[in-house]
């Protein structure tokens, strides 16, 4: 069995401690693909990772998804904490990218572990660091040429990926047919070679020669 405290060293020092709180956090398992949480919706609890993996994402009303982080085991999910923070709906959806084992802490509950020091030091962590993490998001949102951003985006995963225009799509935080479009283009240069749900890299060179012109 993993221990929460293992990955969430400040769990020892909060009151009431896990065990006095019992079966009623968890741990919960989640299959692939299980929405934890969804934009607008009321934070239910403070999810915490034991294994597997969140993708929190945010959606537009025309069909477009932009991914804003993914929580892992040992790390805290901003926007879950934030609702909590401001007793407001949630920003963002969260769904699990792999079978997912997690903690829920009631909302009552999580408001009382800021009083704990170590519990509260954690929290404030993690929001510098996903500040800079979304910082550097939105310069690539903002600043960065998608075709750019998708041959950076292609290379490091082998000469062969098993992908969608979506999910690249996801990623990018745009939409399918405008990925597609470039993908296209990439395959009239010969850089790639396109079929159902796979893309072949022939010119790896000429990708990284584009994605060179990201800012470092």
């Amino acid at each position: 069995m993993i221990d929460p405290v293992a990955l969430y060293p400040a769990l020892a020092h909060v009151v009431p401690t896990l065990a006095d709180l019992g079966p009623s956090v968890g741990p919960l398992t989640v299959a692939v693909g299980g929405v934890l949480f969804d934009e607008n919706a009321i934070c239910r609890g403070f999810p915490m990772v034991l294994e597997g993996e969140v993708k929190v994402s945010r959606h537009s009303s025309d069909g477009r998804s932009l991914e804003l982080y993914r929580v892992v085991p040992g790390e805290l999910c901003l926007v879950s904490s934030a609702s909590l923070f401001r007793s407001q709906r949630l920003l963002a959806h969260g769904v699990t990218t792999k079978p997912t084992t997690l903690l829920l802490i009631p909302p009552p509950m999580f408001i009382q572990w800021l009083e704990t020091p170590a519990f509260r030091n954690d929290v404030l962590g993690l929001f510098a660091e996903r500040m800079a993490d979304l910082t550097g998001l939105i310069d690539a949102v903002a600043f960065q040429k998608l075709d750019q951003r998708l041959a950076a985006c292609l290379l490091g995963r082998g000469q062969d990926l098993a992908l969608t225009h979506q999910v690249l799509a996801d990623e990018l935080g745009t939409v399918r047919e405008i990925v597609s479009r470039l993908l296209r283009r990439f395959e009239r240069e010969g850089w790639v070679e396109l079929a159902r749900e796979h893309i072949h890299i022939r010119d790896s060179a000429a990708l990284r020669a584009i994605a060179a012109a990201l800012p470092a």
